[in-house]
């Protein structure tokens, strides 16, 4: 395993990098993605989504780029996604203003709200057209917070619902929280609602099932149970099953990422891969450690091997297969002080998933 930090909070003039997003580009690049927060490390202010690339499957990255930044405003929740179709790299975001805090975009104290946005790239990265809002499409005038991601967006590869675009999101409605989808069946050109899951859950990734179905692997509030809650869907993410959850996978109320390694073959069976902070302590800080990679081979189901990243602080992950078959992992983690410290991106051979 070959480790390399990505984005060092306090350098190049932002206090705290979070929010890692990974993507496997159509031309076999990687592009690591981030939030850098200038000033501190809340997750309000002037934040800034960032970009590096790698064109030899993660050992070297380009210097740090801004892909979306609005003044003093927070441009945060970054959610990639490869159209399979066109080539083309789509960035999603929920944007709000600097001033306003969490706590009163949801009672509805704020000035403004949160508003969800997407940005698109016809060279693989490497420039961005203006940030699009698509608010009025994908969100409901009830809902006061909102989230698109964090981590990956998913494009169907089977299926009557081939090349559906499906971006993972959570909101808030009421006091509850809900994941949701948002899809697109035009190559990411237009947006709707698809099915939303809930309550108690909120930031979740989804992965496409060789039987054709959708699981989508959800963060999980409700500390009856301190294991990530899953749902499956039948038809592309318009609806989905009641919660239930996976007693492997340890949940400290945290974000996670799932992402298909291969799919089933004659001799082999098929392989998805699973990464968060393997630990049942509640707190935002010093509850989240011991990130683990994890691979199935039925389909999640069950997860018999796991391999240790980083056994003290870490949060947020997100994952990604290069073009050689390497497993990339980017998480965030830290000492003993916080775990947002840096983002690392650690790199595992394919062989992990043939022993």
């Amino acid at each position: 395993m070959q480790k390399q930090a990505l984005f060092i909070s306090g350098e190049n003039g932002y206090h705290t990098y979070r929010i890692p997003a990974l993507l496997t580009a159509a031309d076999g690049d990687l592009l690591a993605f981030c939030e850098g927060r200038r000033d501190t490390g809340s997750d309000t202010g002037k934040i800034d989504l960032l970009v590096r690339r790698s064109a030899d499957h993660g050992a070297t990255w380009s210097e740090p780029a801004v892909v979306w930044a609005d003044g003093e405003n927070t441009c945060g929740n970054p959610c990639p996604i490869l159209d399979p179709a066109s080539g083309d790299v789509l960035l999603f975001s929920t944007w709000n203003l600097g001033t306003d805090r969490e706590p009163a975009i949801i009672t509805r104290q704020s000035q403004d709200t949160r508003r969800v946005f997407v940005l698109r790239s016809g060279d693989v990265g490497r420039t961005w057209g203006a940030a699009r809002e698509i608010t009025a499409d994908v969100k409901k005038p009830e809902w006061t917070w909102y989230a698109t991601g964090p981590g990956a967006g998913l494009a169907i590869e089977r299926g009557p619902h081939k090349g559906r675009l499906v971006i993972p999101c959570d909101h808030i409605e009421g006091e509850d929280r809900f994941s949701h989808v948002i899809l697109s069946d035009d190559g990411g050109h237009t947006w709707r609602l698809g099915g939303r899951i809930g309550p108690g859950v909120n930031e979740c990734e989804a992965v496409e099932l060789a039987d054709g179905r959708l699981l989508m692997n959800m963060r999980n509030h409700q500390r009856t149970e301190t294991h990530r809650k899953i749902a499956f869907s039948a038809d592309g993410g318009e609806t989905w099953t009641r919660l239930q959850s996976d007693p492997v996978l340890l949940e400290p109320v945290c974000q996670a990422a799932i992402r298909r390694y291969r799919w089933p073959e004659a001799k082999k069976p098929g392989a998805i891969l699973f990464s968060n902070p393997a630990c049942t302590f509640f707190g935002a800080d010093k509850g989240r450690r011991n990130m683990v990679l994890r691979v199935s081979f039925d389909e999640a189901q069950t997860w018999p091997r796991a391999r240790a990243l980083h056994p003290g602080l870490a949060a947020y992950s997100d994952l990604a297969v290069a073009a050689d078959g390497t497993i990339c992992c980017l998480y965030e983690h830290g000492e003993e002080v916080r775990h947002s410290e840096r983002i690392t991106l650690a790199r595992i051979g394919g062989d992990w998933v043939e022993k």
